[in-house]
């Protein structure tokens, strides 16, 4: 067996000695920068005094934990899960710190949340208002993103649950997920805009002769849009703005003529207000369900039963 798989206790009392929280905020930030000299500055320490801080680190745990390439450094097998544990022993006190800051003003607890907008906002407010009606003192923090982003800090434990679209990602042994709901695609533009005075459009056309506003391609209602249009032989538009931000989405289409897709519910508000409209013609455009994600094998916290009862509850 590798002797860095289990310590001795003598070896394990010594790294506890030894092991410092600025030692783990350095493994954070060279995991994200892999660079020893962006590492050094955000650490307010010379370059070398940050190689030797690293250097003490791989002693510690007895193994190499960052490749020296030519031009950077990337973590080992073994370096990317102790980023993985220094990321979220960060959170844990970071969350720690909001808490105690939160029980000094005679409040308590803390949640953080990562939701894609897209899916069901108003579910997501209606379960936070709820929340916060109940606890009033607990601070909550809510991360807007993309699927993948707001995985990606669950992953990493920067975030205590997500609300996300299914995906080979959250199929994955490290996650729990509960499914809430699907959603519709649908197109829009500015509520004064040509297209609406004409009683036929044709999808063609829209690809063709006109600006469109869409999410990166990496977003599920990006991947279903193309999947569509590949299924129906047609081609992607050629005039593109694109944007992972929902509110910019929303701004840019009052300013352009350009046709935007999008979940319903993620502009239910501007409908309502008239700022959009959907145009009137007809997709079939399938996204991902979307869902309650947290990670497996870890107990919930009383305020993350409240705050998912209270989604479902919506």
């Amino acid at each position: 067996m590798d002797k860095t798989a289990m310590l001795p206790a003598t070896r394990h009392r010594h790294l506890l000695q030894r092991l410092r929280y600025k030692h783990l905020q350095m493994l954070v930030l060279l995991g994200n920068s892999q660079n020893m000299k962006r590492t050094a500055e955000g650490m307010h320490m010379s370059q070398p005094a940050a190689s030797r801080m690293l250097q003490e680190i791989e002693d510690m745990f007895d193994c190499q934990l960052f490749d020296r390439l030519p031009h950077g450094m990337r973590p080992t097998a073994l370096g990317v899960v102790l980023v993985k544990f220094a990321t979220r022993s960060l959170h844990h006190l970071e969350g720690c710190m909001q808490t105690l800051a939160v029980q000094k003003k005679e409040g308590f607890g803390y949640l953080s949340v990562g939701a894609i907008m897209g899916a069901a906002p108003e579910r997501v407010m209606a379960a936070i208002a709820r929340l916060k009606q109940e606890r009033p003192r607990l601070c909550i923090r809510v991360m807007g993103d993309t699927s993948d982003e707001v995985i990606r800090l669950l992953e990493q434990g920067r975030i205590d649950l997500a609300i996300a679209r299914r995906s080979p990602k959250t199929e994955d042994a490290a996650f729990d997920f509960w499914p809430m709901g699907n959603e519709v695609l649908r197109l829009v533009v500015a509520k004064h805009h040509v297209l609406l005075q004409q009683q036929h459009i044709e999808i063609p056309v829209l690809l063709r002769d006109w600006p469109w506003i869409l999410q990166a391609p990496s977003s599920p209602a990006r991947m279903a849009l193309e999947q569509y249009l590949l299924h129906a032989a047609l081609p992607l538009p050629g005039n593109i703005i694109e944007s992972n931000s929902i509110y910019s989405m929303l701004q840019l289409i009052q300013r352009t003529n350009a046709v935007m897709l999008l979940a319903e519910s993620a502009m239910s508000d501007y409908l309502e207000m008239g700022i959009v409209q959907i145009l009137p013609i007809k997709v079939d455009i399938p996204l991902p369900p979307f869902g309650i994600l947290t990670r497996k094998h870890e107990p919930l916290s009383a305020e993350q039963q409240d705050f998912i009862s209270y989604l479902h509850q919506s």
